[in-house]
């Protein structure tokens, strides 16, 4: 297999610019604008009149809340189960870039799609954001993948961190210019359409995601294999790579128990992205529907701003103290979040204050759990194959987590109940750290 020039910033600048272009997503869609759109036109009659947000599906009755849970869950055990198979026959043929780049126009596309959402076909509606969320997550098991063969392990945290935090910024440039538009009305009020704003930016997502990921897919490298092809039973192939990697990982200790305090903390982390904005409008005693929709949008910014800090601030503190006294410290001021929101926070203003302590933490222990990951890596050439076990361990653990948030949500008709299931994510991972050993070898 042909190597990668380690350090290279021609390479560095395109790796981390993929974040600026696919960092829209899990923002607009996933935690600003999508989720209080769907929230608000499943609960509103088209002459914006509150209503039932229950929902029939599937012969059932489900709170729309809880609906949205488990569409998320679905997506992502379809990402669970090709992920792995693809990654495999990626790192066997040599031709990771051709999966981001095509996992990247699935996502991007399909963003576009929810422009055309109607609560009458709740199935149809969703299914671009199934859709959308697999190209999102697939295309990172490949980009992450790129990580320990385009950086040495002294600067994989800097160029971790800076990847997360050039995602915060694009993203948060994005977010601003749509709700500039949507708290004008622009669009809605030149074509007399209610909600047009919202829906046209879902569209201007899929437009920035896939424009500036060019950058990235012009400049680099394809690392093509050199081994001599064999098309024959190529999914098989997928597999055995995939065997040989779990066989190693029982070798590698380090790496088997940071794994196992990643899945449980992750899941907290991204159970909290997904469903934070649908918290705060159903939990938070808002005065009125117009500053509800100004404090949702304020408040995702200060997450997304306080997040590009927070990312530097991790990975200065891990240079410090070490990786994993470093998590420990963020995962720490997760359980405090975690317990002051399920206690406390009733009002706009202690919503504020819990959206600016996540947005120090939650770009920090992002990008600090990736460099961390691939700071374990063993000397491999199938780094695609042990990225997909560090993404199906993360897409399994939401699964558990956003299903566990709605069935909570489902069962005692609160959504504040089912915070109690992330202190219990979080406790896990936090205790689960203490077993994994530190190795010298990579300053973890």
């Amino acid at each position: 297999m042909k190597t990668i020039e380690k350090d290279n910033p021609k390479i560095i600048r395109a790796w981390t610019f993929y974040d600026w272009a696919n960092s829209v997503f899990p923002l607009v869609i996933n935690s600003a604008i999508f989720p209080a759109f769907y929230e608000y036109q499943t609960s509103h009659d088209n002459g914006g009149n509150l209503t039932n947000s229950d929902i029939l599906f599937a012969g059932h009755m489900f709170k729309n809340t809880e609906l949205y849970s488990y569409f998320v869950s679905v997506a992502l055990l379809v990402v669970c189960a090709t992920a792995p198979i693809l990654s495999g026959i990626a790192d066997y043929k040599g031709n990771k870039k051709r999966f981001l780049s095509g996992f990247c126009i699935l996502g991007s596309l399909s963003c576009a799609g929810l422009f055309f959402f109607n609560k009458e076909s709740i199935f149809l509606s969703m299914l671009p954001f199934i859709t959308a969320t697999i190209g999102y997550w697939g295309s990172l098991v490949f980009y992450n993948a790129y990580l320990p063969e385009i950086a040495s392990v002294e600067n994989q945290d800097k160029i971790s961190a800076r990847g997360f935090a050039l995602g915060y910024l694009g993203s948060s440039l994005l977010l601003i210019i749509n709700l500039i538009f949507i708290l004008t009305k622009t669009f809605a009020k030149l074509f007399d359409s209610p909600g047009l704003d919202a829906r046209i930016a879902m569209i201007t997502v899929a437009i920035w995601w896939l424009s500036f990921a060019q950058y990235t897919l012009r400049f680099l490298p394809k690392n093509e294999d050199t081994r001599t092809p064999d098309n024959s039973n190529i999914f098989l192939k997928g597999f055995k790579e995939l065997l040989q990697v779990y066989r190693e990982l029982k070798e590698q200790v380090a790496l088997k128990f940071f794994l196992r305090s990643y899945f449980f903390y992750n899941m907290g982390v991204q159970t909290v992205m997904y469903m934070a904005t649908l918290f705060a409008a159903k939990e938070i005693d808002w005065p009125d529907e117009n500053y509800k929709k100004t404090a949702l949008i304020i408040s995702i910014l200060l997450i997304q701003f306080l997040g590009i800090a927070g990312s530097f601030l991790f990975s200065w503190l891990s240079s410090k103290i070490g990786n994993l006294k470093a998590l420990h410290v963020a995962i720490f001021v997760w359980i405090g979040i975690c317990v002051s929101v399920f206690l406390f926070v009733n009002t706009p203003l202690e919503f504020y204050f819990t959206a600016a302590s996540v947005g120090l933490v939650m770009g920090g222990i992002q990008a600090l759990s990736r460099s961390t990951y691939s700071k374990f890596l063993p000397e491999t050439k199938d780094h695609t194959s042990y990225f997909s076990f560090f993404d199906v361990s993360e897409k399994i653990g939401i699964v558990i987590g956003t299903f566990s948030f709605g069935l909570i949500e489902g069962l005692t008709g609160s959504m504040r109940q089912s915070v109690l299931a992330l202190i219990a994510f979080f406790a896990l991972g936090f205790i689960g750290l203490f077993f994994v050993p530190k190795e010298k070898t990579t300053g973890a």
